[in-house]
């Protein structure tokens, strides 16, 4: 009765577990198992091996249970109750092999991840025969609920969208007007953080052409679902090209019109033939607190998804 009772429990869940087999199936094509430049690249390697690692660690485990539910159950033909003796002294060969492996396992998941740490903090490096090219810098700032991308080298401001060269290093120097927020374009690698008074770096590069999603990672409050933005990858030709209009004909961006943006809120996407570096720098002291003291009692309000269908339609 118990052993059918058993039974009905494990069919009861062949539904339950069909359900999630097929629900992964359509997760085969994630982006982040799809990389499309050398970082994420690297961090897809180091996905793969760790999975095919810990598999294999699952396989060993679960062969050995069942080798030892089957040779040592309690209903084995010849058992004698002589066997069972519960009063045993350790045993020197199976406590240094259970504790050897375990070392070695940590030691194996270990030395490939912090090396492809070390690696990501530095720019990618061009593959054999390639020009060496230096990193394109764009400020990434978040306020509540926006982003900034500032071109010092083109001198020109990007608000909830972002232009990028493929085949050349990015080299996102991170930081936040506001609240704690998280830069992350899973197609071209992991996410980083945004911080008031400080400043992190973040090395990108795109090796395809194309139209990738990035967001805020780091959940920060009422606007958090609606702080993405899209990055387009184009030729070095292209991008120029893009800079340039935006340089001749986008408006300047004045300080007032900066303080208006940096309002908790949402907003469109924009462009200015300027940045914001020249009156604010939020990676330092004095700019920390910049959009605090300005809007404090804007922040005790609730916030308002005026723009939310801009936002879904620009998607």
């Amino acid at each position: 009765m118990k052993a059918k009772h058993l039974r009905n429990r494990w069919l009861g869940l062949l539904p339950l577990g069909l359900i999630l087999f097929l629900s992964g199936c359509g997760q085969l094509e994630m982006t982040v198992l799809d990389p499309k430049g050398p970082v994420a690249q690297s961090q897809y390697d180091l996905i793969v091996y760790s999975l095919w690692f810990m598999l294999g660690i699952i396989v060993v485990v679960f062969a050995l249970f069942a080798y030892m539910l089957i040779k040592y159950r309690e209903n084995r033909p010849g058992r004698k109750e002589s066997d069972y003796d519960p009063n045993l002294h350790g045993n020197t060969t199976i406590e240094v092999i259970w504790t050897v492996i375990p070392i070695i396992i940590v030691v194996l998941l270990s030395i490939p991840t912090v090396t492809t740490l070390f690696d990501l903090e530095k720019p990618p490096e061009p593959a054999a025969g390639e020009e060496v090219k230096e990193p394109l810098v764009v400020y990434a700032t978040t306020a509540d609920w926006k982003w900034f991308f500032s071109y010092p080298e083109q001198d020109i401001e990007t608000v909830n969208y972002l232009h990028i060269p493929t085949d050349r290093p990015i080299e996102f120097r991170l930081t936040s007007a506001d609240s704690m927020s998280a830069l992350w374009i899973p197609a071209l690698g992991g996410q980083k953080y945004n911080m008031a008074g400080m400043m992190t770096k973040l090395y990108l590069q795109a090796d395809e052409e194309g139209v990738y999603d990035g967001r805020n990672s780091n959940f920060n409050g009422e606007g958090f679902a609606a702080q993405t933005f899209k990055v387009y990858a184009e030729s070095e030709d292209e991008f120029n090209a893009w800079a340039q209009e935006i340089q001749s004909e986008a408006p300047e961006l004045t300080a007032d019109r900066y303080n208006e943006l940096l309002q908790p809120g949402l907003t469109d996407v924009e462009s200015f033939s300027s940045t914001h570096l020249e009156y604010v720098k939020h990676h330092t002291k004095d700019g920390m607190g910049y959009v605090v003291e300005n809007y404090r009692e804007q922040f005790k309000e609730k916030l308002h998804l005026y723009e939310i269908e801009k936002q879904e339609s620009f998607q």
